[in-house]
């Protein structure tokens, strides 16, 4: 698995991508939503969350729709694909922005396995304002890709002034709240990891509690975005109560070391319910 099928270029070459720029950009206005940024596949634009006044941070996020078919990626793409890039740089009265990612979806085709999202997706956004009794503006310049058989990279603009009051979006956006993984500690999930040392690409086991019968995915990325670790697949578990996976330590950045000690971030779906864990493999 080669890391450097991670870069907006080589995907460019890889699948003969034809690039769609967009710039429209929506007049500030306290409103529940921007007007949509369009392309040819897919729309975005930025929708606001119902706010109390003196909030210290704002609830906010980014709607795609997607035409049938198409489909976009999640932080980590996979083996092959772009993720998303989200800048609000260009705001005013923002101290910071978050942008979180509701659990992706799993696909598999013959150029491998993508994570990411089809027909519709909001990623919430937790901003922060620098004062809290004035309006921010939120300028976001996002850049994503859209693919069905081929891949188009897609870069559009967005502007929405968010104050306090409700929003007629507001329980889309509780939804997508609601599907992003809740951070907890590995004892919390049971999960526990090994490494089977040596060799250029040591293989790790992941077990988890996990009732009889349950369905469950894991997703596994590095400390850094340059890692491209592979899906983690299953294997046969010890008991009826647990699950277990593995996956070798390739796809790493050049000159690390795949049997030194590394902090990995997992990424636990149970039907509706998805955790993260942060943890450290030794």
């Amino acid at each position: 698995m080669e890391n450097g099928g991670r870069t907006l270029p080589a995907v460019i070459a890889a699948c003969s991508l034809a690039t769609i720029v967009i710039s429209v950009i929506s007049p500030v206005r306290a409103a529940d939503s921007s007007a949509w940024s369009r392309d040819s596949h897919s729309a975005f634009r930025l929708i606001a969350g119902s706010n109390a006044a003196g909030a210290t941070a704002l609830r906010a996020g980014i709607e795609i729709k997607l035409d049938p078919g198409w489909h976009t990626y999640w932080r980590y793409p996979g083996d092959s694909g772009v993720p998303p890039r989200f800048d609000f740089s260009q705001s005013d009265n923002l101290s910071a922005a978050t942008v979180l990612y509701p659990v992706p979806d799993l696909y598999s085709d013959e150029t491998g396995n993508t994570l990411g999202y089809k027909d519709a997706v909001i990623f919430p956004v937790r901003v922060i304002p620098k004062e809290t009794d004035k309006p921010v503006t939120a300028r976001l310049k996002f850049e994503y890709a859209v693919c069905e058989k081929v891949c188009v990279p897609v870069e559009g603009m967005a502007e929405l002034a968010l104050t306090a009051g409700a929003s007629a979006l507001d329980a889309p956006l509780k939804a997508a709240e609601a599907r992003v993984p809740k951070a907890v500690s590995a004892a919390q999930a049971g999960l526990t990891l090994h490494r089977t040392p040596g060799g250029a690409k040591p293989m790790v086991t992941v077990d988890l509690d996990a009732p009889a019968g349950t369905n469950v995915a894991l997703f596994v990325e590095g400390p850094t975005s340059d890692w491209a670790l592979p899906i983690p697949q299953p294997l046969p578990a010890a008991d009826a109560n647990h699950r277990r996976f593995s996956f070798a330590l390739d796809g790493l950045p050049p000159r690390v070391n795949p049997n030194a000690p590394v902090d990995l971030i997992f990424t636990i779906v149970e039907g509706s319910r998805a955790l993260e864990v942060r943890t450290h493999l030794d």
